[in-house]
C-alpha cells in the first residue's frame, strides 16, 4: 500500500448566513478554492492532477450537476481530468479526503485535489411533485438549508428530531451543563481571534475576489461565558441549554487540499506538511449523532498505530458546545489540545467544507509546534462520524 500524503490546504474565509459571501454561488467558491490549490503549486500541471473530489451537504440548488465537475470547469482547468461530488453531509469533505486517500493507497492516483464547499445563504427552497397532477390546494415549500425535510412517514419520530433537541438529549445523558457550554464557546472566540492576529490563518485562506473577508465572519470579539449565559435557549424552552452562542452558525464557503503519494512530490514540486496515518469511520443512533465521533477517532488511532497517549493536538468540529465536549470528555484528552485556534462555534460550518478545514488547520497546528501526532474529527446529522490522523512530516 502507498503512504498518502497532504501537500497543501487552503480555504476562504467562512461568510455568515446572508453576510459577505452570500452573493457568491457555490461553483464559484469550489473554482476559486481549486484555482487556489493549483497557483500554491505551480510546478503542478494541471492536466497531471489524477481526480477531483468535492464534498457537499445540500446539492439541490446551484451545486447541483456534480459540483466539484462544474468548479473544475469553471476555474478553466483541462477537462481531461474527472471529478465527482460526495455527500455524507457534515463530513463531506474530510470523506473526500479519505476517498482519495484510499486511491492513492491502493495505487489508482498520484496527485488528488480534495474539498468541499457550502452556500448555507443560497441553498434553496424546493416545492416536491404533486402525487397528481394539478392540486387545487396550496403547497408548501421546503427549506433545504439544514436539517431533515421531506421525512419518509416509516422514519421513527425519535430519529427525526432536529439537530438541536439531539444535543439537548446528548447533553443530559453526559451531564454537560449549560455554564460548561457557554464557557467552551467563548474560549472558542478568544482562541480564533488570537489565532487570526496572530497570523495563524494567513497562510491557509484564499479570498474571493469582490467579497473579501478580513477573517471568519461569525468571530466575535468580547465574548465571555456570562454575557452567553444571557442567551434564550432555542430548541427547549424548559430545561433548555442550547442556544445560538454556544452552536456553530449556518455559513457560506469552500475549501481544498492537495494529496498525493512520496513519489508525487517531485510532480507537484513541493515537500508533505503531514502523512495521512489512519482514518475511521463510525455510526450509532441518528439522534446520538454528536458523540459518533468518539468511535470514529479511536478507530483511526487503531488504524494508525497509535493511542491518545501519542496525540498532541485535536481539530474537533464543534457543531455545538455540548456535543464537542461529550467527546473530548469521552476520549479524555487536555482541553488545551482541542481547536487551540478556535472552532466551528466561532469560525463556522458550512457543511460541505468543514472537514477540510480540519485537516488544513490540524496540519499548520502540528508544524507550528512540532508535534508528530494529531486527530480530525466531526460529528454528522443521522448517526454518523468521521476521523483522520495526521503524522507531521515536517520535523526531524
Amino acid at each position: 500500500m502507498e503512504q498518502t500524503y497532504l501537500y497543501d490546504a487552503v480555504r476562504t474565509p467562512f461568510g455568515k448566513v446572508g453576510g459577505g459571501l452570500s452573493g457568491v454561488r457555490p461553483d464559484d467558491l469550489a473554482a476559486q478554492v481549486l484555482s487556489a490549490s493549483l497557483e500554491r503549486s505551480p510546478g503542478l500541471d494541471p492536466a497531471t492532477v489524477d481526480e477531483v473530489i468535492l464534498g457537499n451537504a445540500n446539492g439541490a440548488g446551484e451545486e447541483n450537476r456534480n459540483v466539484a465537475r462544474m468548479a473544475w470547469l469553471l476555474g478553466g482547468h483541462p477537462v481531461s481530468v474527472p471529478a465527482t461530488t460526495v455527500n455524507r453531509l457534515c463530513g463531506s469533505s474530510l470523506d473526500a479526503t479519505i476517498m482519495g486517500a484510499r486511491q492513492i493507497a491502493v495505487g489508482d492516483a498520484d496527485v488528488m485535489l480534495i474539498g468541499g464547499v457550502e452556500s448555507m445563504s443560497r441553498a434553496p427552497w424546493v416545492l416536491p411533485k404533486t402525487e397528481r397532477p394539478f392540486p387545487m390546494q396550496n403547497l408548501e415549500l421546503v427549506n433545504t438549508t439544514l436539517g431533515w425535510r421531506l421525512i419518509n412517514e416509516h422514519m421513527p419520530a425519535e430519529w427525526t428530531v432536529s439537530l438541536g433537541e439531539a444535543t439537548e438529549q446528548l447533553r443530559e445523558k453526559h451531564g454537560i451543563t449549560r455554564e460548561r457550554q457557554d464557557a467552551f464557546a467563548a474560549r472558542s472566540h478568544a482562541l480564533a481571534i488570537t489565532a487570526w492576529e496572530d497570523g495563524r490563518y494567513d497562510e491557509l485562506i484564499t479570498q474571493i475576489p469582490g467579497a473579501e473577508l478580513p477573517r471568519d465572519e461569525t468571530i466575535r470579539d468580547g465574548v465571555t461565558a456570562e454575557k452567553l449565559s444571557g442567551l434564550r435557549t432555542v430548541f427547549r424552552h424548559e430545561n433548555g441549554t442550547v442556544t445560538a452562542g454556544n452552536a456553530s452558525s449556518m455559513n457560506d464557503g469552500a475549501s481544498a487540499a492537495l494529496l498525493g503519494s512520496a513519489a508525487a512530490a517531485q510532480r507537484i514540486g513541493r515537500d508533505p506538511l503531514a502523512r495521512l496515518a489512519g482514518w475511521g469511520a463510525a455510526a450509532n443512533s441518528p439522534q446520538d449523532f454528536g458523540f459518533a465521533p468518539v468511535e470514529a477517532a479511536d478507530r483511526a488511532l487503531a488504524k494508525a498505530g497509535i493511542t491518545w497517549d501519542d496525540i498532541e493536538a485535536v481539530e474537533l468540529n464543534e457543531a455545538f458546545s455540548a456535543q464537542a465536549l461529550a467527546c473530548t470528555d469521552a476520549w479524555g484528552v487536555d482541553a488545551e489540545i482541542v481547536n487551540a485556534w478556535g472552532g466551528a462555534v466561532a469560525l463556522g460550518h458550512p457543511l460541505g467544507a468543514s472537514g477540510t478545514r480540519l485537516i488544513g488547520t490540524l496540519a499548520a497546528r502540528l508544524r507550528a509546534s512540532g508535534h508528530r501526532w494529531g486527530v480530525a474529527a466531526l460529528c454528522i446529522g443521522v448517526g454518523q462520524g468521521l476521523a483522520v490522523v495526521l503524522e507531521n512530516t515536517t520535523t526531524g
